[in-house]
């Protein structure tokens, strides 16, 4: 028996690829030199990430305009109006909308999964849009010609192809970034917009095998970006029994920046299932300070006294840059908040006499890989 750790997703841009985004917005980079820099990136992001004991790795997200516009990136029938997502500090980011039918990913997150896999012998995980945030594109005033339940049943398509792509190319796991959960309830208080959600996501899990949902995940946070959060202030507790009505396999929870982790802990106790197991969040994206590995080990232990550790694994709480033109956690900090997870993982597991998984890459590059 062993307490995995995983991370969440992005980390933040190396400052190439950011220079590279700039160069050719302004049409001064071509194709080909911008494919070399995002090689570079996604190696160099999993060779630290390994470097640092990481038994399971993501590519960071080097290769996406934002966690949630990867699939539309591109796509014709798209107009800039779509949803408004606040922040607490008052900073926005908005949704672009469906202008017309029919709706088709440009993108699938497969391809990812096969560049990452190029770069490492360690397992990869992949994580991509869930179905319900991308239904937030879909204009309620309608479309002629193309009703929503149209789109429905073409998003449904494209998201299955999304995850299961990301299977047949070898991930180890897929998490389904369910972000837009917590928010529906600021949007919606009578949390029907969070049960449409969860049936929708439900109905593309509908089409996976038991086994092959055991290997999909659902992660929740409360949005962070630019060191600021859309949802944080929603009671997690009328989240989190909608949440664990998804028919997967993990479930990825931010804890370390909820301010009564204990009452969250008891929900998510009274919520497992067999067969499932739940990742805390351990170390906090946007809280500027470095967690030690210390202060990680005893938010472990903490969640170990509610949850039964053969359940149990960690995580950071979300992504370190879920936009890639979020530049407010720099790359060194990332890379140190996952090293203290690791490192915190590993402590808790002694204490509670069982194994932390021991990294089965064998790769040089992994040896000499460092953090500045």
């Amino acid at each position: 028996m062993t307490i995995p750790s995983e991370p969440i997703g992005s980390i933040p841009r190396s400052p190439e690829l950011l220079g590279a985004l700039s160069a050719r917005q302004s049409g001064q980079l071509g194709d080909a030199a911008f494919a070399s820099v995002l090689d570079r990136a996604v190696r160099e992001t999993i060779e630290t990430q390994a470097s640092l004991g990481a038994t399971v790795v993501t590519d960071g997200e080097q290769r996406k305009p934002s966690f949630v516009t990867y699939p539309i990136a591109g796509a014709a029938n798209l107009s800039p109006d779509g949803v408004v997502i606040p922040f607490a500090d008052g900073h926005q980011r908005q949704l672009p909308c469906l202008a017309s039918g029919p709706f088709r990913y440009q993108e699938h997150a497969g391809q990812y999964v096969r560049a990452a896999r190029q770069c490492t012998n360690l397992p990869v995980k992949q994580a991509v849009i869930a179905p319900s945030a991308l239904s937030l594109l879909y204009p309620a005033a309608g479309l002629d010609g193309y009703s929503r339940e149209d789109f429905l049943a073409d998003l449904v398509d494209g998201a299955e192809a999304d995850i299961r792509g990301c299977l047949e190319a070898g991930a180890h796991v897929v998490q389904l970034d369910f972000t837009e959960g917590r928010l529906s309830l600021k949007l919606d208080p009578s949390g029907q917009v969070l049960r449409d959600f969860v049936a929708l996501n439900n109905r593309v899990l509908a089409r996976f095998s038991e086994a092959e949902r055991a290997r999909i995940g659902v992660h929740t946070c409360p949005g962070g970006d630019q060191d600021s959060t859309h949802s944080l202030d929603v009671d997690y507790a009328e989240l989190l029994p909608a949440l664990f009505e998804h028919t997967a396999g993990n479930f990825y929870v931010q804890l370390a920046s909820e301010p009564d982790p204990d009452r969250v802990l008891r929900v998510l106790a009274d919520r497992l299932r067999p067969g499932v197991r739940v990742f805390v969040g351990v170390t906090d994206p946007i809280d500027p300070r470095v967690e030690t590995p210390e202060e990680v080990r005893d938010r472990v232990l903490r969640a170990a006294q509610y949850l039964p550790v053969d359940q149990l694994g960690t995580c950071d709480d979300c992504g370190f840059s879920p936009f890639a033109d979020d530049q407010s956690t720099s790359r060194q900090t990332a890379f140190a908040k996952i090293r203290a997870r690791l490192e915190g993982t590993a402590l808790a597991a002694d204490r509670l006499g069982v194994g932390f998984p021991a990294s089965r890459d064998s790769q040089e590059t992994h040896q000499t890989a460092a953090v500045d």
